[in-house]
């Protein structure tokens, strides 16, 4: 109501300032001419208070009807009413909004309105449209995989299909975007699109006309036994649907003889604060403070485990890293704090604040910070802003280059952030993020130049697409399963040569040496992904932690009873 209202106000501010300069303009008596700007203001000044106490309750009043607002309005008016050139209104209002917002602290945000349908749609955990994992391979789309249940899996569409058309649009050769494929093969349940279709050994293209349907977007990338008593799963965000996916991943674990369990966070920017409580939830078996948020508006809010948890008895370690914000940090700061897991890694991005949305009359949005979020001991843990936004990035940006990634002596807290958990009194910090209980410094020794010059460019996921592409049949008929890729698949030495090829095509110039101590990484990582090309991302994962040394440090922790223990305080 009060956006409705500011709008109808401003229309008529604007309105009037339009008709003032347009009609005044045709009077040249001086006299006459203020008689009449006098009569006209007295009229459309009747209009606004009448618009105004019809719309407004006396509340609201107070709230909208202040300098500052009117301030606002009517310099955007004035603007559009005298302004010496044509300007782009909706342009300009946009920056002042994005202006405002960044002073006020660094995540609250404003939202086009062609962007926060796509913001939402991760956390609502679903979308519309065809239902396929696609590519880009050679300026062609390449579908990776229908999704199981989908449209295109209904209607016969396969892994490996090159899309040429959608819509009688050639979409080959024209150097489309994802973003681009998205638009034209996104829309609203129930509706058509045509697309056509070359499948190797087909002699003609295929048509196919697809109904689109709501399709699941997965926040969870992998559940699987590490080993026969350790359960891993790994979440990506918090979403929607997150307490389902860790329930149907949970499902697996346990069948699997599943005892203990490892909840990997790292780089899982956040979501939904209910989806982090629903999970810490699990861990007890009794009533405890969770979360609690406060804001100057927002009066206090609790929010606590309902006492059945069906992991309460379970060994626990939470991984983190410098990209886990947000709710993963409620779910880490709730288990540290009641000193009921082990939180191991790096140290948490350090986002304490709570936005909620609010629609503006456009369709477009501005998430406002509207509280803060405190772990049970009262810890903040939202990393310091007031300098600005500008420093706020580049105090984050630090731990890259000042050893914080190496190093837990290089962070520092002072005493005044200092907090004792609330069984055993241990030490923990606010003011920054989650301080790991056990820390692990970020293992470089596979990294070279050549490396990050193959990831930046995009080289291994490309050259990976490709290798599968072309040997799909081979693989598929090679091996009948997980595991027996996993032991037995390797990379040739002409593979490695095609690999060092394409990258000498992109620019990057082949390094003897620094290849040499990147080997066993790139081969790994190339491993792991044409594996969810076969099968899933879980594979991928799989395979990548054989080798990740906070998971062996994790693994270590929880099978030692007494050394979990002492680091819990018990």
């Amino acid at each position: 109501m009060t956006l409705y209202v500011f709008s109808a106000v401003l229309g008529v501010i604007t309105f009037i300032g339009k008709n003032l300069h347009g009609t005044s303009q045709r009077i040249h008596s001086g006299p006459q001419r203020k008689t009449w700007i006098r009569m006209r203001i007295k009229k459309f000044g009747t209009l606004i208070v009448i618009i105004t106490l019809s719309l407004l309750s006396k509340p609201l009043y107070s709230q909208v009807l202040n300098d500052e607002t009117f301030k606002i309005g009517r310099t955007i008016g004035l603007i559009d009413a005298f302004y010496v050139d044509t300007v782009n209104l909706k342009s300009i209002t946009e920056k002042a909004i994005v202006e405002m917002l960044r002073n006020l602290d660094p995540h609250s945000v404003y939202i086009s309105a062609k962007d926060v349908k796509e913001m939402n749609e991760p956390l609502n955990g679903n979308f519309e449209g065809i239902g396929i994992q696609f590519n880009l391979l050679r300026d062609s789309i390449i579908v990776i995989e229908p999704i199981p249940g989908g449209p295109s899996e209904k209607i016969g569409l396969k892994a490996g299909d090159r899309i040429i058309t959608i819509d009688g649009e050639k979409v080959t050769g024209i150097s489309i975007s994802t973003s681009g494929v998205r638009q034209r093969l996104m829309g609203m349940k129930g509706t058509k699109v045509n697309i056509g279709v070359f499948r190797r050994g087909e002699k003609s293209i295929l048509d196919f006309t697809i109904i689109r349907d709501k399709i699941p977007i997965n926040s969870l990338d992998a559940a699987y036994m590490l080993d026969k008593e350790t359960g891993y799963i790994k979440l990506n965000k918090f979403a929607a649907t997150t307490d389902k996916e860790f329930s149907e991943g949970l499902e697996r674990l346990k069948k699997g003889g599943m005892k203990n369990i490892i909840i990997d966070l790292r780089g899982n920017g956040g979501g939904f604060m209910l989806a982090a409580t629903s999970l810490a939830d699990r861990f007890f078996p009794d009533k405890k403070l969770l979360v609690y948020l406060s804001g100057r508006k927002t009066p206090r809010q609790d929010y606590s485990s309902s006492g059945n948890g069906n992991l309460s008895s379970a060994r626990i370690a939470i991984l983190t890293d410098e990209g886990s914000a947000s709710a993963s940090e409620i779910l880490a700061g709730a288990l540290q704090d009641w000193d009921r897991g082990v939180v191991i890694g790096r140290r948490t991005f350090g986002k304490g604040l709570v936005q909620n949305g609010f629609s503006l009359t456009d369709g477009s949005m501005i998430r406002l910070t509207v509280a803060r979020y405190y772990t049970p001991t009262g810890r903040l843990i939202q990393s310091p802003y007031n300098e600005g936004y500008e420093k706020y990035m580049q105090n984050f940006f630090k731990r890259y280059t000042g050893g914080e990634l190496m190093s837990a002596d290089s962070i520092h807290f002072p005493d005044s952030l200092m907090f004792k958990t609330l069984v055993n009194k241990r030490t923990v910090y606010g003011g920054g993020g989650i301080m790991p209980d056990v820390f692990v410094a970020a293992d470089t020794s596979d990294y070279s130049e050549y490396y990050r010059g193959l990831v930046r460019r995009g080289i291994l996921t490309s050259f990976a697409l490709e290798y599968f592409d072309k040997n799909r049949k081979l693989l598929t008929a090679e091996y009948k399963n997980f595991d027996d890729y996993k032991a037995r698949f390797e990379f040739s030495p002409d593979d490695i040569g095609e690999l060092i090829k394409k990258a000498g095509n992109a620019g990057i110039k082949y390094d003897g040496n620094q290849f040499a101590v990147s080997r066993k990484e790139i081969l790994m990582i190339l491993k792991g992904l044409v594996a969810s090309n076969l099968w899933q991302l879980n594979e991928y994962y799989r395979i990548v932690n054989e080798d990740d040394i906070v998971i062996e440090k994790a693994l270590k922790v929880l099978s030692d009873i007494s050394a979990y223990a002492k680091i819990l305080g018990y």
